[in-house]
């Protein structure tokens, strides 16, 4: 229920240029720590409905800028829906890495203190709804230079994809909760309507779910 695609360049024998770790699911991933299982069963293929992209990483220094990604992720769609016809979606699970940084600049640090252990705060506790509204505006509003603030959310969605869902404790980690208090995003690969994304981001509009977009209203 895994599989790993890289592109590759004939002068680096063996070597990836880029590659993506994909998880074979019956839903949409909405935490980190069972797709990093080793130990888990694999899932049944005969009922995966979704493909979740959850690691896509450059490894050339040198290539840094050059954009292999979203031919990487065209390529990849077609192979998996090749072997598996069910496959209906695409999405990935992705870190939100400049999160806690920005909230400190907009934030006093009283408050942002409120958020030290997010893990223990409630589904219905104040503190947790603030923090996602906070995460909801800066990856659907905040942009720098026409294009998204967060480094993630610039690749997917430069790609075409869509912000569809923010996960509460997505990556529970010392490095997620540094990062993001633990929030992680689903972006969605609707292949029909790519090319209608990327023509929002152009307009400066960031395209992104109803729920997504509901949590800062």
């Amino acid at each position: 229920d895994r599989r790993c695609y890289a592109f590759f360049h004939p002068r680096l024998d063996g070597e990836p240029l880029i590659f993506v770790e994909v998880a074979l699911t019956d839903a949409m991933s909405d935490s980190i720590t069972p797709l990093l299982d080793e130990t888990a069963a694999a899932a049944d293929l005969t009922k995966a409905t979704t493909a979740i992209f959850y690691s896509i990483s450059n490894t050339q220094s040198g290539l840094r800028g050059v954009s292999f990604g979203d031919s990487l992720i065209k390529r990849v769609v077609e192979t998996l829906k090749q072997e598996f016809p069910r496959l209906k979606t695409f999405a990935t699970l992705s870190p939100i890495p400049g999160f806690r940084a920005w909230l400190g600049k907009q934030v006093p640090p009283e408050k942002l203190a409120a958020w030290d252990k997010p893990l223990e705060l409630g589904p219905k506790a104040p503190a947790r709804q603030e923090l996602l509204a906070w995460a909801a505006r800066y990856l659907g509003r905040e942009l720098q230079d026409g294009k998204p603030l967060d480094p993630v959310a610039r690749f997917h969605l430069g790609n075409g994809a869509r912000i569809e869902r923010i996960n509460w404790a997505g990556d529970p980690s010392s490095k997620g909760l540094k990062q993001s208090f633990g929030l992680m995003v689903n972006y969605l690969y609707d292949l029909r309507r790519l090319d209608k994304h990327r023509a929002l981001l152009a307009q400066g509009e960031i395209p992104m779910a109803g729920a997504v977009e509901e949590l800062y209203r």
